[in-house]
C-alpha cells in the first residue's frame, strides 16, 4: 500500500541539509504544498525507502543516471522501485543504446549522490523517462537529495514536475 502521510512513528529532521532544502525550494517555486522529510532511517534504496515510510516497494520512485554511449549525455530514468529497467527498451525511446553511470558523473550532472538523487532540481538539464508502472500508485515517494530524505507526490505532479513521458521501460 501507498501512504500519504508520514508514519507518526518515524522521527523528522526539522533542519534539512543543503541538496534537500534545494529540492524543496524547487517544489515551493513550482507552487506545490509538497513536504520534503528528513529521517533518521536510511533510504539509500528502495527498500530502505519503502521501509522507513512504510509503503510497497513499488511505490518508491527511485531515480537512476544512465549515460548515452555515442554522446555521453545523461538520461534520468525514473523507475518503480520493484522494476529492474531494460536499458534496450529505453534507449529505443531515447534513439541510442544506454549504459549505467558511475558515481562521479551522477553527481555531475544532477548535483547529487547516488542514494539521493531526486527527480526534480538538478544542476541542469537532463532527458528523463518515467516508468509508466508508476502511474498506477495513488502515491509514490521520491529521494529528495540525500540518502535520509524523501518527498510523496502524486504520479501526475511527478509528470508535471519533470515534463517526461510514461513509458514501458521494466523488464519483462
Amino acid at each position: 500500500m501507498c501512504t500519504v502521510s508520514q508514519p507518526e512513528d518515524i522521527p523528522v529532521t526539522e533542519t534539512l541539509k543543503s541538496s534537500t532544502q534545494r529540492v524543496q525550494a524547487y517544489l515551493n517555486s513550482r507552487g506545490l504544498d509538497l513536504k520534503v522529510r528528513q529521517i533518521p532511517a536510511t533510504t539509500r534504496t528502495a527498500a530502505e525507502a519503502a521501509k522507513a515510510v512504510s509503503c510497497d516497494i513499488s511505490c518508491i520512485a527511485k531515480s537512476l543516471i544512465f549515460r548515452t554511449c555515442d554522446s555521453q549525455k545523461p538520461v534520468l530514468i525514473i523507475a518503480s522501485g520493484s522494476n529492474r529497467v531494460d536499458l534496450k527498451k529505453a534507449g529505443e525511446v531515447i534513439g541510442t543504446k544506454l549504459e549505467q553511470a558511475d558515481a562521479d558523473f551522477a553527481r555531475k550532472h544532477t548535483g547529487y549522490a547516488i542514494g539521493g538523487i531526486p527527480p526534480i532540481a538538478h544542476a541542469g538539464t537532463i532527458a528523463t523517462l518515467l516508468d509508466r508502472d508508476l502511474m498506477k500508485k495513488p502515491v509514490i515517494w521520491a529521494a529528495a537529495g540525500t540518502p535520509n530524505s524523501l518527498f510523496s507526490l502524486a504520479p501526475d505532479e511527478l509528470q508535471d514536475l519533470t515534463g517526461a513521458e510514461w513509458v514501458a521501460i521494466a523488464e519483462d
